[in-house]
């Protein structure tokens, strides 16, 4: 088989949505808070915390879903401190959302360190596996099934979940009154004051759906594979998904589509290096999904600026 036929197959769809699936989940986060005018920098911080709860809360009571609540509850609460420096506090979003990725990171190495006597990783004895998806074996060789298996065998729940949120957020900032007022809010707060409705209790609300969301997507990347928690893991996928957000113009079918493209920028390059055919450095190899994301960030600022000419 060719060196283009090794990459291109049906193996990368499922690595596709395995690398996706965070950076779907960062993105639609972020979406909310953009829709009420909120960068959020500081999701990959909440990302980070969740997925060290998860491994720490999962290894000691060895229940899914606990640890999955843990991931959940522990990147709200970096998300509600966000929301409180930034919209009670009156502090800069920007500095804000950095110094919750700092803390996020020394708050994880010393916990590490605590509990663990390991600043590095942490990997449990004995871990519960995440519910996955396990079909038929004999699908791999039936035709037009085969795609299908290859792409969905062995994915977690949160996969799915992801898609589905896709479209639950859809419908609810743009088919529910609370959608309705969440936008409004990012356009036109003194409107919304004026109707009775208070912009920063809105405002709040999307930054906490952000950290749930996050919640999940620490999750999915601790868990989802190895089961073990090493300091940094995120390794960016928080502020790629402010990346797909802004690609995908702010709108959950549009951050899909974003992410899927990151998606498929991450599976290329994890594949790449282990297809020996492929004569290229590793350390080059690793630069191609943040190469994507520059390039894409790139196109929606020339996007806007473009839409504000018309």
């Amino acid at each position: 088989m060719s060196s283009l036929g090794q990459l291109v197959n049906a193996d990368l769809l499922g690595a596709l949505l395995l690398y996706m699936t965070p950076i779907l989940l960062a993105a639609i986060g972020c979406v909310f808070t953009q829709q009420a005018n909120i960068l959020n920098i500081a999701m990959e911080g909440m990302m980070l915390t969740a997925a060290f709860f998860s491994i720490a809360v999962g290894a000691a009571t060895q229940s899914v879903s606990l640890a999955i609540l843990g991931a959940i509850l522990s990147a709200m609460a970096m998300s509600a401190l966000f929301a409180y420096v930034v919209l009670v506090l009156g502090a800069d979003v920007f500095v804000a959302g950095i110094g919750i990725n700092l803390l996020a990171d020394g708050l994880t190495v010393f916990l590490l360190e605590r509990l663990y006597n390991n600043e590095g990783s942490y990997t449990p004895s004995t871990f519960p596996q995440i519910w996955s998806l396990n079909l038929p074996p004999d699908w791999s060789n039936q035709p037009g099934l085969g795609i299908l298996y290859h792409m969905l065998n062995g994915q977690t729940f949160i996969v799915f979940l992801a898609l589905v949120l896709v479209v639950v957020s859809h419908v609810v900032l743009y088919r529910t009154k609370i959608g309705l007022h969440i936008r409004a809010t990012g356009e036109n707060p003194e409107a919304v004051e004026a109707a009775g409705l208070n912009p920063t209790t809105l405002k709040i609300l999307t930054v906490m759906i952000s950290g749930a969301c996050a919640g999940l997507g620490g999750a999915q990347i601790a868990m989802a594979t190895l089961n073990e928690f090493i300091r940094e893991m995120t390794n960016g996928v928080g502020f790629i998904g402010l990346s797909a957000e802004i690609f995908g113009n702010a709108t959950p079918v549009g951050s899909l589509i974003a992410s899927a493209v990151f998606g498929l920028a991450n599976a290329v390059a994890d594949r790449i290096q282990v297809i020996p055919s492929f004569n290229i450095s590793p350390d080059l190899v690793l630069t191609i999904p943040y190469v994507v994301t520059l390039v894409a960030l790139a196109f929606a600022m020339m996007r806007r600026r473009r839409n504000r000419i018309a």
